[in-house]
């Protein structure tokens, strides 16, 4: 994978991250999945966020181990899953656990290889 398309999905995975923190900052589980705006905004930046995470290359994934790769390739297809407790408990794991840790783990790598998010050919 070109370090161009490398550097854009890391990109877009921390755009999609600090929006949904941004989003459910100070919101109970409740709260979330009552309100409907909220919610569908919510799942489609985790959304985007999970589909970019599935097209980073093992090479690019071997160079962060610490990010959950895994937790978001399981995530994926829950997120896509019928309105239903599944939906709701994948949406409030990624809210309270995953997003979190893969935004403190980017801003790690951000410092300690920077090369990692250049967008350059």
């Amino acid at each position: 994978m070109t370090s161009i398309i490398h550097g854009a999905l890391l990109g877009l995975i921390e755009r999609a991250g600090i929006s949904v923190a941004i989003l459910v900052e100070g919101l109970a589980r409740d709260e979330l999945l009552r309100s409907r705006l909220t919610r569908a905004e919510v799942l489609r930046q985790l959304m985007t966020l999970a589909d970019s995470v599935g097209q980073v290359d093992a090479s690019a994934r071997a160079a962060m181990p610490e990010l959950d790769w895994s937790g978001w390739d399981a995530m994926r297809p829950r997120f896509a899953s019928a309105p239903g407790a599944a939906l709701d408990d994948a949406l409030w794991f990624a809210c309270e656990s995953l997003v979190p840790a893969t935004l403190l783990w980017l801003r790690v790598y951000q410092q300690s290889q920077p090369e990692l998010f250049r967008m350059v050919a």
